[in-house]
């Protein structure tokens, strides 16, 4: 009976020393929750800002082209393919030759006949209708004939010769004059052969020209469409050839943009091929007309490619800098924080935070433009944000700034 009293003590002494012990650790975390968390702040800004838009645009060829051929044959050689670089007026394949030789040789027959007619060496020196071989005859026989009517006719005066002999010297003039008209509109009938003949003659050379079809202008083999020993007629595409320097990037801006874009400013593009690297080009066109179903304005930019590096079709993304400035408010990008799609920051009053939330404007480096839920010159946590509560006790750390 006497041990039932000692091991109640013992008991009652245990639990008292149980609640101390719970009374003292509960007093230590309101002290560490009373304990004000070292943060550093900014004051929000007011700035003036260039405004920018970042678009994915196209890259394209500036020219870009399918060559047909203008002459009908047999493919008889290819002189390039797929890939290669080619220069303007560098032949690209070639046609049978053989039938358009033969017509140019037979449209040189007919020319030098024309010019053996009309009394020339070749169509470069021609002389006048009245020079040349029947003309001058014919004007000799007219000349002649013109002799026997005027002694003819003195004689007929005199009496000595009948009527009938005056009669047929004039008939002799009246042919011979006829003779030499017929003669000076053959002459010019022939001067008009050599002319078609020399038309035909050149017609023939350039169908022998267009034998082999050549590059308009330097670039590259985006496509071959024939094959050695295929027969191809006129207005055959034969081969697909693309301009590479320049390129030109195609894209659309936001309407309210459209006062601020001129031709000449620069834009800078990044390719997913050359994510390091940033390429430089100019705006070259402007579309007059919003686009009714995007709301936007599409502009071309000229962008260098002297190496070849970047490729037509492929997507760009594009930073075009305007005009425009406007006064904004910023903040550093690290005070937001993101909670269920809402962006908010904690503004330092005193010694406590006082969450916001703010409507955001666009990403400015590693600032952020600000449209409303704070003021400019309000103190800002930018520390720890994402573990920052509303109604937290702070102490200033440190200013950002």
């Amino acid at each position: 009976m006497s041990l039932m009293p000692s091991r109640l003590l013992t008991l009652v002494l245990a639990s008292a020393c149980a609640a101390a012990c719970s009374k003292s650790e509960t007093a230590q975390a309101r002290g560490r929750d009373d304990a004000p968390k070292p943060v550093k702040v900014e004051r929000v800004r007011e700035e003036a800002v260039h405004r920018s838009v970042d678009i994915v645009g196209t890259l394209s060829a500036v020219d870009e082209v399918t060559v047909s051929s203008e002459a009908e044959g047999r493919v008889s050689k290819l002189l390039a393919d797929l890939g290669d670089r080619v220069h303007a007026g560098q032949a690209l394949l070639e046609l049978d030759r053989e039938k358009l030789q033969y017509a140019v040789e037979q449209q040189r027959a007919a020319l030098a006949r024309a010019l053996a007619k009309f009394g020339a060496a070749d169509s470069q020196h021609l002389p006048p209708f009245e020079k040349t071989p029947d003309v001058q005859r014919a004007q000799a026989e007219l000349v002649q004939a013109k002799q026997g009517f005027e002694r003819a006719d003195q004689l007929h005066r005199r009496q000595l010769v009948p009527k009938q002999t005056l009669d047929d010297a004039q008939a002799t003039l009246q042919a011979k004059q006829a003779g030499y008209d017929a003669s000076l509109q053959n002459a010019k009938n022939l001067r008009a052969d050599i002319d078609a003949s020399e038309a035909t003659l050149k017609l023939a050379e350039r169908q022998l020209r267009d034998a082999e079809i050549r590059a308009p202008f330097d670039g590259y083999i985006q496509k071959r469409l024939v094959s050695l020993g295929e027969y191809v007629k006129v207005q055959t595409p034969v081969m697909s050839v693309v301009r590479v320097n320049p390129l030109k990037v195609t894209a659309e801006i936001p309407e309210r943009m459209a006062p601020w874009i001129k031709t000449g400013q620069s834009v800078e593009l990044h390719v997913d091929a050359y994510p390091d690297k940033t390429i430089t080009g100019k705006v070259s066109r402007i579309s007059p007309a919003v686009n009714t179903a995007t709301r936007a304005f599409s502009f071309e930019a000229l962008v260098p490619n002297d190496d070849a590096l970047l490729k037509p079709g492929t997507f760009a993304r594009v930073h075009v800098a305007s005009g425009k400035i406007d006064q904004v408010l910023t903040l550093s990008y690290s005070a937001l924080q993101y909670r269920y799609g809402v962006n908010r920051v904690f503004v330092v009053n005193g010694d406590r935070l006082n969450a916001r939330e703010l409507k955001i404007g666009e990403r400015l480096g590693d600032r952020i433009e600000i449209v409303g839920g704070v003021k400019a010159g309000e103190t800002i946590a930018v520390s720890d944000v994402e573990k920052l509560v509303d109604g937290a006790k702070v102490s200033v750390k440190q200013n950002a700034e």
